[in-house]
């Protein structure tokens, strides 16, 4: 006799069949009043975006509040706040996939595609924060003819250009081969002619045979074991844009740590975010999308906040006790400075407010983790501003501070950002399966007892 060890990760009496109807009903039927609702919210939210940009490129980074001594600004902390919402998707897909993580099934998906599109919203960032977008492909090293005009292959910038666009391209790939069997289901049920050719070309000639299904495995298992190093290596070098310069308050080296943890903590803050947003918009993936799926991720937010509040606490002993007046004073001015009020928070949002899941009737309320998860965002936005900011606002000369003149365009910037991910994110979950069909029927009796149809031994 066996003993149920765990709840079931498929809630409801569901078939086989039913898993595919629930899960490819709004990629099937027409869209709804509300998606086209949220679409054209997005949609209108990434054309302001555009536009702003178009005018900040036309008429030049003056627009924004960069200024002297504050020449990195909202472009590179919104870069660096995309970049780690987009670490969730790759660590709840590619990590917890080979420590055989069952629970990941049906929030796999859609934390994937949230990383392929984060980091799509945040690539955007650095190629206009250069002023001269029609020269970026300076950026690149490939021979030329213009001289010996190269790279500089010792500046952590140009090790970002490697590790985002290997980390975007990986992430894309195993997204897409993930989403090949369930294109396959789409185009065996297409009704149209052009709905059959355009999902038959995105399959791969898919036929569900045993051939197929093992190279499947096998490539998806690669693409796995190579993900999972991005999700350090990523915003490892991101945070060495900071922590390998000579800045009082970033040449630290639980940067990278720190960062990778901070990614971590914000990614997954995303991840409820959408998924109780897509639990809401389309009712039945309440039975795949269950609470216990949100509350083993809300357990990972809480342990993952407290590493950043831990970091935050060892950033100030190491400043005190490096006995550096200049590294002792950038943090004192962080926390008591004029920007005190982004400082706190920042730890407010961070720290305190995600205390809230030690209560497991806080961890199970959709209210609760909504709220708490955008408080989350709210604060890993903060966290890069101060680091940014309240380090070049006062350099070693009193002669040379200064303040960021934020402006208009710098608050446009940041929204128009959300409309570009929304836009993206609402067209996902209209043309492609939301849920993993082929990943979610292999647990569909996980924590339940299988139904008896007779016969057997």
């Amino acid at each position: 006799m066996s003993t149920v060890t765990r709840n079931p990760l498929v809630l409801g009496n569901k078939s086989y069949k039913d898993i595919t109807d629930d899960i490819l009903a709004p990629v099937e039927a027409p869209p709804g009043k509300r998606w086209f609702a949220l679409f054209l919210s997005a949609k209108m939210l990434f054309l302001f975006y555009i536009l702003h940009i178009a005018y900040i490129i036309a008429t030049g980074m003056g627009l924004l509040g960069v200024n002297h001594p504050i020449g990195w600004g909202t472009m590179i902390i919104t870069f660096v706040f995309w970049i780690g919402i987009g670490h969730a998707g790759t660590l709840i897909s590619a990590v917890l996939f080979l420590f055989r993580q069952k629970w990941r099934t049906s929030v796999a998906r859609s934390a994937e595609a949230m990383t392929v599109f984060a980091v799509m919203t945040a690539g955007i960032f650095p190629l206009i924060h250069t002023g001269r977008p029609w020269l970026d492909f300076w950026l690149l090293p490939y021979p030329n003819q213009r001289g010996p005009l190269w790279v500089n292959f010792r500046s952590p910038l140009l090790w970002d250009v490697f590790a985002v666009s290997t980390y975007a391209t990986v992430s894309s790939v195993f997204w897409y081969v993930g989403l090949v069997p369930d294109f396959a289901t789409i185009r065996d049920r297409a009704q149209t002619k052009l709905r059959k050719t355009i999902y038959g070309a995105l399959s791969l000639g898919w036929r569900g045979s045993a051939r197929d299904w093992s190279h499947y495995e096998m490539v998806y298992l690669l693409l796995a074991g190579l993900s999972t190093p991005l999700v350090l290596s990523v915003h490892t070098i991101v945070s060495f844009d900071f922590a390998v310069s000579m800045l009082p308050g970033w040449h630290t080296t639980i940067f990278p740590p720190y960062f990778v943890a901070g990614a971590i903590f914000s990614g997954f803050g995303m991840v409820v975010t959408l998924l109780t947003l897509v639990r809401i918009g389309f009712p039945q993936f309440k039975d795949y999308i269950t609470i216990d799926h949100m509350e083993v991720m809300n357990k990972i937010i809480m342990a993952t906040g407290l590493l950043v509040g831990y970091a935050y606490g060892s950033e100030f002993f190491i400043a005190w006790y490096s006995g550096n007046p200049y590294e002792v004073y950038a943090f004192t001015n962080r926390a008591f400075g004029p920007y005190w009020w982004a400082y706190w928070t920042m730890i407010t949002c961070n720290v305190v407010i995600p205390q809230l899941f030690w209560f497991r009737q806080f961890r199970r309320s959709i209210p609760v983790m909504f709220v708490v998860s955008i408080f989350v965002n709210i604060g890993m936005w903060f966290e890069r501003f101060v680091i940014t900011v309240t380090s070049l606002h006062r350099d070693f000369l009193p002669s040379n501070w200064g303040m960021y003149a934020w402006s208009w365009f710098d608050t446009a910037i940041l929204f128009g950002s959300f409309g570009m991910f929304l836009t993206i994110f609402m067209l996902y979950l209209k043309f492609v399966p939301a849920i993993s069909i082929a990943e979610v029927k292999p647990v569909l009796y996980v924590g339940k007892k299988r139904p008896n149809h007779g016969g057997g031994h």
